[in-house]
């Protein structure tokens, strides 16, 4: 697989991934957690944060990734961190929208994170720079 391949679908994985963030703006917000202490109003807050946060921050590292806008050296820690909110608001909010797309948006998340800070993937070589 050509390094111009490779490189292009690492970015569009963060950009859908990121575009994906969106619908959980559009869901309710309940958490098993929060739900205690937080009325409706405020848990509508609190979960839009978490998922405009990632898909902006998604987006971010795609364009990182890809140097646009945002130095290439940034992508990594845009996109690890990223996963990191990505994640909390997943087990925050778990249940909020359709099981099948939150097995998908989660497995992804992992992925990133299991990637970049564990697996060191991809490597520069890899990806041509």
């Amino acid at each position: 697989m050509s390094p111009q391949l490779i490189r292009t679908q690492i970015a569009g994985a963060l950009f859908v991934h990121g575009v994906g963030h969106t619908l959980g703006f559009w869901m309710p917000a309940r958490s098993w957690v929060l739900g205690r202490f937080l009325g409706e109003p405020t848990l509508r807050v609190v979960s839009s944060v978490f998922w405009v946060v990632s898909a902006i921050s998604f987006g971010a590292a795609c364009l990182a990734f890809l140097g646009i806008l945002i130095p290439y050296e940034c992508w990594r820690s845009l996109a690890l961190v990223t996963a990191v909110i990505s994640l909390v608001g997943f087990i925050l909010f778990i249940g909020n929208g359709p099981a099948f797309n939150t097995v998908g948006a989660v497995g992804m998340t992992v992925a990133v994170l299991v990637a970049l800070s564990w697996a060191k993937w991809p490597p520069e070589s890899l990806i041509g720079r």
